[in-house]
Parts: structure tokens; C-alpha cells; sequence
């Protein structure tokens, strides 16, 4: 999140800008090997130093544009200030010996490095683009959802080899891709960058966005949970229902709460919070997912009815705070 929101202002696109792009990836991918020894082993040292080589890199980036100077410059220095003094301390979290208050630090560490952005933007402002911002979030949405359509078309490679399973999976199949069709219907059918035009709504849709991007996550994991079931038995399908019907009702909701505010009357707020409620509530009635796909293709159809106001229209007067690109984008614009 905070490389996309340092991009969409400060993106110079030049030599040093690339290689400290590409130090961040590096930390991402030692962050990313570090995961599965810290949910087997509880051992977080390759985790968190992937994160600081990530976050390291980003403290230059803030560095460097923190000499434009006036408002942003006082925030990117803000920003680079806070990132280091954070760097530090989940290295000397890492030096702590086994404690009950490992976790807890570890989770107010998490809140500081969270507390960095709003301190900056307190203190100075930097400019963003509301179309580039949004339209990245959009990207990484459709990528997470993506994985539930990869966990069901795994499950019928693998169904090959069950011939007896595959009975079970087309359908379940069918029903994932019906599910995550409708909630990128729904995830895409406001405008969005109509929602990010003050500080308070930006903060808002940014850190609203990790539990869109969370409950997107846990639909392929309750994908995976009802092939399983479909496959070996042993868990119910009710249990297996609730696997898809939390993500489901949770994305739905957070969803409606980022990105509906600006565009959705109460005709489509109350179908949303309605299908969100109906949906949790599925797995009691047989055929969990099949209902649950006849929720959402329901309030896909009231969307196509209520139909957002037209861009042109609702978007008249004077650009508030952070409409309208950095300068660096204008000038490449």
C-alpha cells in the first residue's frame, strides 16, 4: 500500500527509482520465504528481515522526495523517518528472548508502522491520483479473486485421476466461477476514485481495502475446503458452506463500506447489507453454495437496474483535496 500511494506521486520513473523498485521485490521475496517457517516454527527472523529490506528501500525512495520541499517534502520526510524508526524495532523485536509479551508487541508494531502514514499526512501532504490509486487496488482485487478460480480449476485437473469425484466438482466449479464473477460485478460496479477525495476517505479506503483483499484471500481457501469435502467427505456441508459464505457476506460488506459511499442510494446500500446477511446464512439451508450464488446474481441484478450516476454528471465544481495528479504525472501526462 505504501509503495502505491509513493508511486502515484513521486514516480519518476528513472534509473534510481527501477533499482529501488526492484531492491523492494528482493524483500518481498525473502518476506515471502519467510512465511511458512513462522506459522510451522514460529520463527520470524527471514520473515522480518525480508520486510526490512523491503521497507529499507522504501525509506530512500522517501528520502529523495522529500527534497521537493513545502508539504510533501515535509511529509516523505515523515515517512522515512517513521519506516526507519519501525525498521528498528522489529529488529529488536527479533532479538527478544520467548515472553508473553512477544505477541503483543509484535501486534503494536504492526499499528505503529500503520500510524506512520497518518502522522505524515499531518504533518505535510503529498498529492495522489485518484484514478491511478483506485485503479491499482482494483488490479490487486481481481488478482486475489483470481485464486479461487485457480483453486477449482486445480481440483479438476486433479479430478482426473478420481474419475468418481468429478460428479461433484464441475458443479462446485461452475458455482466458484458464478461466485467470483458476481463479486468482481459487485466490487467494480461503483466508481471508485470518487471515494478517495479528502484525507479521511483516502486513510479509509486504503486500510479498509487489507480486509476486502483478506476475506478475497479466504474465499479460495473455503474453495478449497468445499473441494475437499466434495472429494474425501469428513467435514460437513454445512461447515464447508460457512468456508465460503464468511468470505463471501465479509468482502460484500467491505466492499460496500470502501467504495459504495459515493455512489450507492439506499435502494442498493440495502440490497447490499441484505445479500452480505442472507449469505452468512446459508450454510443453514441445503445447497449453500448454490444459494449463495442466487443471492449474489440477485444483487448483481438490482446493481444493473441502479446503475451509477454517469462520471460527467456527478463529478462537477471545484477538485477537492488530492483530485488531479502529482505534478511528476501531470508532466508525463
Amino acid at each position: 500500500m505504501n509503495f502505491t500511494w509513493f508511486a502515484t506521486s513521486f514516480d519518476t520513473d528513472d534509473w534510481f527509482y527501477r533499482l529501488m523498485t526492484i531492491g523492494q521485490m528482493s524483500g518481498v521475496m525473502v518476506l515471502a520465504a519467510g512465511i511458512a517457517p513462522a506459522f510451522e516454527h514460529n520463527s520470524y527472523t527471514v520473515l522480518i528481515g525480508g520486510y526490512v529490506v523491503m521497507r529499507i528501500f522504501m525509506v530512500a525512495q522517501w528520502l529523495r522526495a522529500s527534497r521537493c520541499g513545502g508539504a510533501a517534502g515535509r511529509a516523505a520526510l515523515v515517512y522515512a523517518v517513521g519506516i526507519f524508526a519501525t525498521q528498528v524495532l522489529w529488529v529488536l523485536w527479533l532479538l527478544l528472548p520467548e515472553s508473553p509479551f512477544r505477541t503483543p508487541l509484535f501486534l503494536s508494531l504492526i499499528v505503529v508502522e500503520l500510524l506512520v502514514p497518518v502522522l505524515a499526512e499531518r504533518v505535510g501532504s503529498t498529492p495522489w491520483h485518484p484514478h491511478h490509486i483506485t485503479e491499482r487496488y482494483g488490479l490487486f482485487t481481481l488478482i486475489v479473486l483470481g485464486e479461487s478460480l485457480l483453486a477449482s480449476t486445480n481440483a479438476l485437473i486433479e479430478a482426473n485421476e478420481e474419475a468418481e469425484a468429478v460428479g461433484n466438482l464441475i458443479p462446485l466449479a461452475a458455482m466458484t466461477l458464478l461466485i467470483t464473477a458476481g463479486l468482481w460485478w459487485v466490487c467494480f460496479w461503483p466508481v471508485h476514485h470518487r471515494t478517495i477525495m479528502s484525507m479521511l476517505s483516502s486513510t479509509l479506503f486504503g486500510y479498509g481495502h487489507y480486509f476486502v483483499f483478506a476475506a478475497a484471500g479466504a474465499l479460495s481457501v473455503g474453495i478449497e475446503i468445499d473441494i475437499d469435502s466434495a472429494i474425501e467427505g469428513g467435514i460437513s456441508e454445512g461447515t464447508a458452506g460457512f468456508a465460503v459464505a464468511i468470505p463471501v457476506s465479509a468482502f460484500l460488506l467491505f466492499v460496500w463500506m470502501t467504495a459504495f459511499r459515493g455512489s450507492a442510494d439506499a435502494i442498493v446500500s440495502t440490497a447490499m447489507v441484505t445479500a452480505a446477511a442472507l449469505i452468512l446464512l446459508a450454510p443453514l439451508v441445503s445447497a449453500p453454495i448454490f444459494t449463495t450464488v442466487v443471492i449474489l446474481a440477485a444483487l448483481v441484478a438490482v446493481l444493473v437496474i441502479r446503475r451509477p450516476i454517469p462520471a460527467a454528471r456527478a463529478e462537477s465544481g471545484a477538485p477537492a483535496h488530492g483530485d488531479g495528479p502529482s505534478p511528476e504525472l501531470a508532466g508525463r501526462e
